[in-house]
């Protein structure tokens, strides 16, 4: 049982090789824990190794060098939380020449080693207007100056919301706009879990893949399916999974759904490199017989004791044959680790084709830049019957052609879908303060469209409407008596 606490207590500590996401302010940055090497966030080099062996959430300061160090609680009430304010700003002109202390004098201040909060002290005593601001005047420009002379960096454990606010915040192009919101909400509407099989769809540099993959916990099925020549999985790698994490990742080229779908998906091993192997194992065979013969030769040696120095001349190799069968050694080396490399993602799609030919995924989720009317179309094939399905787009137009899609489909298809709502997400944020609650004035404009629904199976409906109709006689007529007075 103490070992169980001791497994689980580590689980929050920073560790070597960690993937951790470092945050200042309103600013977030996914990176790797390594020994000695350098990190760029925010223009400033920092060195991570004095993390190693910290709880996550730890608030670290930057100290000469880019070095990290735990910061200390604060015990006593700073002399910047309490000031002599005035009633107005009336008579406050922003005329630049308030501050004694010029950039050089900061500099110099930073380069006499003095910390932020003290930097922050000397500009608020040298400041001729700082008393006469009101107190939420003197507090938000204490505010502005921590955030740009407090080098404080918090190091946070990776999770679905805080990258997805990263990547919002900093590439939001990447992840086609999605926001966390809602990302959370097509989790809920997808009806993810651990021990399911889902089917995910995505070109959000594998943020929606590693959101997945963190709802199930490691338990289930995740089949990503991917345009191109390889899937993206950018994001998924700075959630920082444990290895059987990936064990329930499998993934799947989206161009051969339709050949999987007509039973024409050929999961051998390709003709060119049968035919490579084929044409290579020629050669190497002629090169053994002619080795063999050189060797018999040689060892038939029944001249006289002159001869033996010219025998031992014809077999001695030139640098010339010598580069070339280093060449042709190097190039055998290189065909196998191709052949590998082959095997390997033939079994891949192999498993991957196995997982959807039976057409029992318990879930789809969509969020791309390609139009999902085509994809949801040829995807949805593969859910069973009365399982969810979510579509992500920065545009409501593409969703209302899948919406009209789906209605007129519903009658032709194998399965249908019902309860199809089409949602826009919204978010307002607040900044809650003493006697300064009010919206925050910058803002996300909004956060896409869902499309979700639930599949039915069409044929069971309609022969069990059919067997009820049967099985039910016909109503009787009620015979019609009058009724006394």
């Amino acid at each position: 049982m103490a070992e169980s606490i001791e497994e689980d207590d580590s689980a929050y500590i920073i560790k070597d090789g960690d993937y951790v996401v470092l945050k200042r302010g309103d600013i977030y940055k996914a990176v790797q824990i390594q020994i000695k090497k350098k990190v760029m966030f925010e223009k400033q080099w920092l060195f991570l190794e004095k993390a190693v062996g910290q709880l996550y959430s730890t608030a670290f300061e930057v100290v000469s060098g880019g070095h990290l160090e735990p910061q200390k609680a604060k015990t006593t009430e700073s002399s910047t939380d309490a000031q002599e304010a005035g009633s107005d700003n009336r008579n406050i002109v922003d005329d630049g020449k308030s501050q004694k202390l010029t950039r050089d004098d900061i500099e110099t201040l930073k380069e006499q080693g003095l910390k932020g909060q003290e930097i922050i002290q000397q500009l608020i005593d040298n400041s001729s207007t700082f008393r006469d601001k009101t107190e939420f005047s003197q507090q938000k420009y204490i505010k502005k100056k921590k955030k740009k002379y407090e080098s404080t960096i918090t190091v946070l454990r990776p999770s679905c919301r805080i990258l997805a606010m990263m990547y919002h915040g900093r590439e939001p192009g990447k992840i086609c706009h999605l926001r966390y919101d809602t990302l959370a909400q097509m989790l809920t509407l997808g009806n993810i879990h651990a021990g399911g099989k889902v089917l995910v769809f995505e070109t959000c540099a594998g943020l929606v893949l590693g959101a997945v993959m963190e709802r199930m916990g490691g338990y289930g099925k995740v089949v990503q399916m991917y345009p191109g020549e390889g899937p993206v999985q950018a994001g998924l790698e700075s959630f920082g999974f444990p290895p059987h994490f990936h064990d329930t990742l499998h993934t799947f080229p989206i161009g051969h759904v339709n050949a999987l779908l007509a039973g024409t998906l050929d999961t051998g091993p390709p003709k060119e490199l049968v035919a490579e192997s084929s044409d290579a194992s020629v050669p190497s065979k002629e090169g053994e017989e002619a080795g063999r013969t050189n060797a018999d030769t040689g060892g038939d040696g029944g001249g006289d004791g002159e001869g033996k120095p010219e025998e031992v001349k014809m077999e001695t190799s030139t640098p010339a044959e010598v580069e070339q069968n280093e060449r042709e050694k190097l190039k055998a080396i290189r065909f196998q680790e191709k052949q590998d490399r082959m095997e390997a993602k033939r079994k891949k799609l192999a498993v991957a084709a196995a997982l959807l030919e039976g057409k029992n995924a318990d879930g789809l989720i969509i969020a791309s830049r390609f139009h999902p009317s085509p994809v949801l179309l040829g995807l949805i094939k593969f859910l069973a019957p009365s399982r969810p399905f979510v579509v992500y787009s920065q545009y409501k137009e593409p969703l209302i052609e899948c919406y009209t899609k789906l209605k007129e489909n519903s009658n032709k298809e194998h399965c249908a879908v019902i309860n199809l709502q089409l949602t826009d997400s919204w978010l307002r944020l607040y900044q809650v303060l003493p006697n300064r609650t009010h919206p925050v004035l910058q803002m996300s404009g909004g956060g896409g469209y869902l499309l979700s629904g639930t599949t039915v199976d069409m044929q069971y409906a309609k022969a069990a409407s059919s067997q009820q109709a049967v099985e039910q006689p016909p109503a009787k007529k009620l015979k019609l008596t009058g009724s006394e007075g």
